[in-house]
């Protein structure tokens, strides 16, 4: 019943998930490891964030909304799922509207001083947020992957008797 959604709402968030691993853990190292000039990466890998944080509060929403039309479907198992996706939903939110901003104003405040923000007396604070977005990135990540492991079980198992 409802086989065709139920592969559109993994084949999507295996997409979002393969894009959060992506950026995160492939093409932003490479880009630091690559580029000689730390500050051009950093500004490369924080326009691929801000995408992937865009991306990731559309998709969010939307599998949400796709999961309560499942459950009033009568497909129950998408129930919880929704959790996982709003805390997923939580962590983008956080980073775009909170630590981004503050991380752009501290950036912008250094480069105002005439110093990278590494090289400026605010880069400490810079490392703190910096370090707590990177938390909260590979939090939304591996909820991802815990996500598209429970989703992807076989229908059989979550069907039994517990």
């Amino acid at each position: 019943m409802h086989i065709t959604a139920q592969r559109l709402f993994v084949f999507i968030l295996a997409l979002w998930v393969g894009t959060l691993i992506t950026i995160g853990y492939i093409v932003a190292p490479t880009l630091f490891a690559t580029l000689t000039d730390r500050q051009v990466a950093g500004m490369v890998a924080g326009a691929l964030f801000r995408i992937e944080g865009t991306i990731s509060m559309v998709l969010s929403v939307a599998l949400i909304m796709f999961a309560n039309l499942l459950v009033k479907r009568g497909l129950n198992r998408y129930k919880n799922i929704r959790w996982y996706l709003l805390a997923m939903l939580i962590c983008s939110v956080i980073v775009a509207f909170v630590l981004q901003p503050m991380m752009n104003s501290l950036r912008e405040e250094a480069l105002g001083l005439g110093f990278p923000v590494m090289l400026s007396p605010l880069a400490e604070t810079f490392a703190r947020l910096h370090g707590v977005s990177s938390a909260l990135y590979l939090a939304q990540s591996l909820i991802g992957l815990v996500l598209l492991w429970r989703i992807t079980r076989p229908i059989d198992l979550l069907d039994q008797p517990k």
